[in-house]
């Protein structure tokens, strides 16, 4: 029997996570784990923009047929302004839709190893699905330093010395901004360095723009991602609309990839449409058509901006909060105020995490990292007070 020798796979931890929360009857249990926005009410709405589009889409839709696997044309070309700005890669981009950020990081990670390239460098921590998706292509993931955590800052010379040893040809993932899980970015000075490292040593930045508009406002925010760009030949972008248009369930993403010429270009599409083909054939459809009619309309336009910045200002309320706590037991909470998006990563040990747990009701990944859109009212006190009691208990 070929499924003989397939071997059991360990159960998604996070998946773990929310069937033991679920399953808690504590009232004041705090869910920190899982990673969409919740606002005060601990609910996920659906964007009054978005649902304004949807009704739109459903009164004038009339038919259902294929788009290809290029998606919706207008949805891309709508967000390319977005992502991109004015920059001067426009006659060598091209972009297509995908089933989420993480298909647009699958079809990449595939167009990686068909054109040969063999390794990716990924800073640590990173998304606990980056290595994963890229393994599957085929591509040794390289871990490297990343992030000083006493500090709770990107180590930049720690960066610079991974793209010094890297060999040309190899690629390098990078978070757009909002990174998961630290919430620690680049400043502007470390994008320029890291842009012009990768470029002298002949890399291809793959960056991964999963929460624009979360962080400081839709342009800063992708300003990391610009400077990369514009400093190397090739390029590719993975795009999700899961978190700033709040189409989790939908899967509404695109990858973007930028080439010398038009030429080498044309040559990236038709791989690209020839991938996207083999792996899902055409991408789903209602979300990109729902984002598409937003970014149509001037009025859902400027809805969908108020309702983006209400809940970026939501995130950066909540941090401040954590901030003014300073220093509970052993914890310094005052560096979260400093960084941007939903997640911060504390400096707790697995026994320290099962503790808040199971004493207090406190659920996070055992990498501890935290959503910061999962406290609602009062649970910033109790959190603090939860680690005060852990430092009094002297768990290590």
């Amino acid at each position: 029997m070929p499924f003989r020798s397939l071997v059991a796979q360990p159960a998604d931890s996070l998946l773990r996570l929310i069937g033991a929360f679920r399953a808690d009857p504590r009232a004041h249990k705090i869910d920190l784990g899982v990673g969409v926005f919740r606002d005060d009410h601990g609910h996920t709405p659906v964007m009054q923009a978005v649902k304004q589009a949807e009704m739109r889409l459903i009164a004038t839709q009339d038919s259902k047929a294929y788009l290809g696997p290029e998606g919706d044309k207008g949805f891309v070309a709508l967000l390319e302004p977005l992502v991109f700005g004015p920059a001067p890669t426009a006659d060598r981009r091209c972009g297509l839709q995908t089933p989420g950020g993480t298909g647009a990081l699958r079809l990449g990670a595939e167009l990686l190893a068909k054109a040969g390239v063999r390794r990716i460098l990924i800073g640590q921590p990173s998304w606990a699905n980056h290595a994963p998706v890229f393994a599957a292509a085929g591509i040794v993931v390289v871990p490297h330093a990343m992030f000083d955590m006493d500090a709770q800052a990107v180590d930049l010379p720690a960066v610079q010395a991974a793209i010094g040893q890297a060999e040309a040809g190899d690629a390098i993932l990078l978070h757009g901004c909002c990174h998961n899980p630290t919430g620690i970015d680049p400043t502007p000075d470390d994008w320029q360095a890291i842009a012009a490292a990768i470029a002298d040593s002949r890399l291809v930045p793959f960056i991964d723009l999963a929460y624009q508009g979360l962080g400081d406002d839709m342009a800063s925010d992708a300003a990391g991602t610009r400077a990369v760009i514009d400093a190397v030949p090739f390029a590719l972008v993975a795009y999700s609309c899961d978190k700033n248009f709040g189409l989790y369930r939908e899967r509404t993403g695109a990858l973007w990839a930028t080439a010398p010429d038009a030429e080498a270009r044309d040559i990236v599409l038709s791989n690209l449409l020839a991938l996207a083909r083999a792996n899902w054939s055409m991408p789903p459809d209602h979300g990109a058509a729902a984002v598409r009619i937003v970014l149509e309309d001037e009025q859902l336009v400027a809805d969908w901006r108020g309702e983006l910045d209400a809940l970026r200002t939501r995130l950066q309320g909540l941090r401040a909060e954590l901030a003014a706590i300073g220093r509970a037991g052993s914890v310094d909470l005052a560096p979260i105020g400093r960084g941007k998006g939903m997640f911060a990563t504390l400096p707790l040990s697995p026994t320290q995490i099962e503790w808040l747990r199971a004493t207090h009701g406190i659920y996070m990944a055992g990498s501890g990292r935290i959503n910061i859109a999962g406290f609602g009212p009062g649970d910033i006190a109790r959190f603090g007070e939860a680690l005060v009691d852990l430092g009094r208990a002297g768990v290590a």
